[in-house]
């Protein structure tokens, strides 16, 4: 697989991003475990959990024999927070006194395959949907 430059450009924000989240699940995780489903145990624990695997996961991006398994586990992560966001969005979940509405939460679980997709192609996990070059 290619090494493109868009790919290495794609990989490094999509690094950036998860490393900001990752502080961010740990700094200040009460909005996180506002959301985190009531099925899920220890949800402050999982909430921190998330934090220290998306820093593991961004960095592990940014080092090439760690970079395919670091993109299977973000595309891994972004599916199993999934059910998260849709907790926020039907129960409607107010985080610090903000209710998002439909406009936030539409594009935000319509773009969650597009997050998964994100991590295996920036890894070079997956080319599709762009050819192989040779």
């Amino acid at each position: 697989m290619t090494d493109s430059r868009p790919r290495r450009i794609a990989r490094a924000v999509l690094a950036l991003a998860y490393l900001i989240a990752g502080f961010a699940h740990l700094r200040s995780p009460g909005g996180f475990i506002a959301i985190t489903p009531s099925w899920v145990p220890y949800p402050a624990t999982v909430v921190a959990l998330t934090g220290i695997a998306e820093i593991a996961g961004a960095t592990g991006l940014m080092i090439p024999p760690l970079r395919r398994a670091a993109g299977m586990g973000l595309a891994l992560y972004a599916l199993c927070v999934w059910p998260a966001n849709f907790n926020h969005a039907i129960n409607d979940i107010a985080l610090g006194g903000v209710h998002l509405g439909r406009w936030y939460h539409g594009p935000r679980l319509t773009l969650q395959p597009i997050l998964i997709w994100w991590a295996l192609w920036a890894s070079g996990t997956i080319d599709w949907p762009f050819p192989r070059r040779r």
